[in-house]
């Protein structure tokens, strides 16, 4: 982090990009005729949801604790081979699902080699962007496979999960940055996790910020509609300029509880209309 950095307006330009793709995928699943199921491993009641999301903060921090591991190790190769085959299987499963969703609204012919055509083009394009080009186009592919897989997640997590999910991974975001992980691996700089971050104006943000605010608003969308969901999406917005303010002082800042919080609330209230 440059020491002159200063928050600006700007600097939510690739933020709200990222939503916008979100949104957009969300409104594809909904237009579709697909059928998601759950992706979390306990059923949606209290304690079930307060499992899934210690579930989903076991992860996250078992992630983050393996690459910082080997950063450490400078196993750059490892990392590489890792962060390709997480990235190649998550953009290959993504293309796969919001290509269905565009094709399956059209009377086409052989639409599932189509859809298997497509989606392995994709990805190949993808992977050779992140791993080989290593231009600012890679940025934007980070942006928008956050908005993809933040719709995806919002669409195969009820309600209940989702908001004790983003609880959870606002707090542990919060000792990650200061005292895990974290904040470990972005003091040792970012530029071996490819596809793992982008950087816009000497702003580094990570995937995992993009993909759970799109997560949060996508949800909004499903169950509340788009004017609760606009809500939620300049909540988020609000509270990732106020991480940014942070940013000027500190250097460092994590990315979630400031938009977490502000993003809930327009959904936490339309939940109680």
């Amino acid at each position: 982090m440059n020491n002159k950095f200063k928050a600006e307006p700007a600097h939510l330009i690739p933020i709200s990009v990222s939503l916008l793709v979100g949104v957009l995928c969300t409104f594809l699943i909904t237009t579709s005729s697909m059928e998601f199921y759950d992706i979390t491993p306990l059923p949606e009641n209290l304690f079930g949801s307060l499992g899934n999301a210690f579930y989903f903060v076991v992860l996250v921090g078992f992630g983050a604790s393996l690459l910082y591991f080997l950063l450490k190790r400078r196993s750059h190769k490892l990392i590489t081979f890792i962060t390709g085959f997480a990235l190649t299987t998550a953009v290959f499963t993504l293309s796969v699902i919001y290509s269905f969703a565009v094709f399956s609204t059209l009377a086409i012919p052989y639409i599932d080699a189509l859809i298997l055509i497509s989606s392995s083009i994709i990805t190949v394009l993808v992977d050779l962007i992140i791993f080989r080009v290593h231009n600012r186009v890679c940025d934007v592919i980070v942006l928008c496979l956050g908005g993809a897989l933040g719709a995806f997640l919002g669409a195969s997590i009820h309600t209940l999960s989702a908001i004790l999910i983003l609880c959870f991974l606002a707090v542990y975001d919060i000792f990650a940055v200061y005292r895990g992980p974290v904040g470990k691996i972005a003091r040792s700089g970012l530029e071996h996790l490819r596809g793992l971050s982008f950087t816009f104006k000497d702003v580094q943000m990570g995937l995992g910020d993009l993909t759970f605010y799109s997560m949060l608003t996508s949800r909004v969308l499903f169950d509340s509609g788009p004017l609760f969901c606009f809500a939620s999406a300049t909540g988020v917005l609000i509270g990732v300029f106020l991480a940014f303010k942070m940013l000027e002082k500190k250097g460092i800042f994590p990315g979630l509880p400031f938009p977490t919080a502000l993003g809930l609330t327009p959904w936490i209230i339309s939940l109680f209309l």
